[in-house]
């Protein structure tokens, strides 16, 4: 784990997309959160945001990046922050940010995946359309 992982609390000013809290039904068997799991609720996240500039549904057509820091265990709050970082005809691109706060008692944050994910903006039948203008 790289001390640059490491937080004594979450982002400053900005309001995570999604928390959620694991639970043991979400473990593999190695014990930890499971993997897929991680990647699902990612994906809920950032569409949140890509939602709201597209103005309309949209659909996942891209996982540019995905990176698995730290695992996640049963009792982490495990805190999703989803930004837009570009927008194209049709498409939103979106990073997330993934932070577990664990040990209640002895608080420490950890950041636990990142990704960058692209949705396109759907319209009332399900096609691709254009992203309205800001």
């Amino acid at each position: 784990m790289s001390s640059n992982d490491i937080y004594t609390a979450l982002p400053d000013g900005r309001q995570p997309a999604l928390r959620v809290m694991p639970m043991p039904a979400d473990l593999n068997p190695a014990g930890d959160v499971f993997g897929g799991w991680i990647m699902a609720m990612v994906d809920i996240a950032g569409a949140i945001p890509a939602r709201r500039r597209a103005k309309s549904r949209v659909a996942t057509v891209a996982v540019n990046s995905f990176i698995f820091k730290q695992p996640v265990s049963v009792g982490d709050l495990v805190s999703f922050y989803a930004e837009v970082v570009s927008t194209g005809r049709t498409s939103v691109t979106v990073d997330v940010e993934v932070f577990a706060e664990r040990d209640p008692e002895n608080p420490v944050v950890v950041k636990v995946t990142e990704a960058r994910l692209t949705y396109v903006a759907l319209d009332d039948k399900g096609r691709k359309r254009p992203m309205p203008t800001e």
